[in-house]
């Protein structure tokens, strides 16, 4: 088991170095809105990629978002979310602007993965983003910390192999401690949190959780049954049934068989 985590903590690391030497850091550019809907006169919404996560392997959830009608943008992490999670989280703020600007919304809503949920959470707390945004929607962030982003340091390989993010990952970490004091769920924003008894890189899995009054969905709850990764979360049916509903304000109803 330990092998194994330690693999995929190695492979992300190496994929995420790839990933950026060969990657624009130019800003993400806006997916098309779809024709009118209900959805059109919503809240914009965001999608914030995670670690080493490229804008494209988050067209599949824009997709959707798009098909429902949402004007949907996806913003990819600063050199791919290695550095430090306040940088990171102060670039999303300056972008978060562009998009009210571009689209003349008054707030936006945002849909995260990984690592991108507590860039979105850095900026709702501690610069201010609570007056902009509407909704919080995390799928699979390490919000207390994953023992996954310990390993490496374990085995005796450096702190992280030198990834500022996954340092600041690591459960304990002088960020974390800093971003979960406190009120961890500020302003008037909605918070969703999402998260998969099979996350092979948040563990425990309970940590991707976040408490006042947070709207906490552990899909395997209502769907023993499914089976989605970490990086399915933003690829799944079911998944996107529950950011869905919370878009909404609905109540937590998930699609057990959507595809």
């Amino acid at each position: 088991m330990l092998l194994r985590k330690t693999v995929l903590v190695v492979s992300l690391a190496t994929a995420a170095l790839l990933a950026s030497a060969g990657t624009a850091t130019a800003a993400p550019a806006p997916v098309a809105p779809a024709a009118t809907t209900a959805a059109a006169a919503a809240n914009p919404v965001i999608v914030v990629g995670g670690l080493s996560g490229v804008a494209v392997a988050y067209e599949p959830i824009a997709a959707r978002l798009r098909a429902d009608g949402y004007r949907t943008f996806i913003y990819q992490l600063p050199g791919l979310g290695l550095g430090d999670i306040p940088a990171s989280a102060r670039a999303f703020a300056g972008y978060v602007e562009q998009v009210r600007a571009s689209t003349g919304a008054a707030s936006v809503d945002v849909v995260a993965h990984s690592e991108g949920g507590l860039v979105s959470r850095y900026y709702l707390k501690r610069l201010g983003g609570t007056a902009t945004v509407g909704r919080y929607v995390s799928l699979g962030t390490p919000q207390y910390g994953t023992y996954v982003a310990n390993i490496v340091a374990f085995l005796g390989l450096g702190s992280c192999a030198g990834i500022v993010a996954c340092q600041q990952m690591t459960i304990g970490s002088a960020f974390l401690a800093d971003l979960n004091s406190g009120d961890d769920t500020p302003g008037s924003v909605r918070y969703t949190t999402i998260r998969t008894l099979q996350d092979e890189l948040v563990r425990p899995t309970g940590n991707a959780v976040v408490n006042d009054g947070a709207t906490n969905v552990l899909i395997q709850a209502y769907c023993p049954l499914r089976v989605v990764g970490h990086l399915g979360l933003v690829l799944d049916g079911t998944a996107y049934t529950i950011v869905r509903g919370a878009l909404v304000d609905g109540p937590v109803r998930p699609n057990c068989l959507a595809v």
